[in-house]
């Protein structure tokens, strides 16, 4: 009698990490928790090597899960605007955390580009950015 495959069981930590695991993905979601609402050109900007075509691909899955809001404003040209949603914010806060440790980590190996000053408030925006209400 041959056996059925068993199903794995639902892990939905591996869910996540699949969504933010993708190339460019927390980068981009570092860029809209640190500095807010921006619209395509400016996130493409700061997200320094990333393509139009996979800065929209990350976008639209990050919409589709709801990380991120898109907000569509029918004028001419029309605007486009991009910000994290409340799920988002949840994360930030762990992003922030990572921050300072990555912050720590180079420090401690001499890599120092960033004072420590501007770090600091760097971190402070975006846990400022976390809190504030949906």
């Amino acid at each position: 009698m041959p056996h059925a495959a068993i199903e794995p069981p639902h892990c939905p930590f591996s869910e996540l990490l699949e969504i933010l695991a993708r190339p460019w993905t927390m980068h981009v979601l570092w860029v809209l928790s640190t500095n807010g609402p921006t619209r395509f050109g400016a996130l493409r900007r700061q997200v320094v090597g990333i393509s139009s075509r996979v800065l929209t691909e990350r976008l639209r899955v990050l919409e589709q899960k709801g990380f991120v809001f898109r907000d569509y404003q029918p004028i001419i040209p029309p605007s486009v605007t991009y910000s994290i949603t409340k799920r988002m914010k949840d994360i930030s806060k762990v992003m922030g955390d990572l921050d300072a440790l990555a912050r720590k980590w180079q420090q401690e190996d001499g890599h120092v580009r960033v004072k420590p000053e501007a770090a600091k408030a760097r971190t402070q925006r975006a846990e400022v950015r976390a809190a504030a209400p949906a």
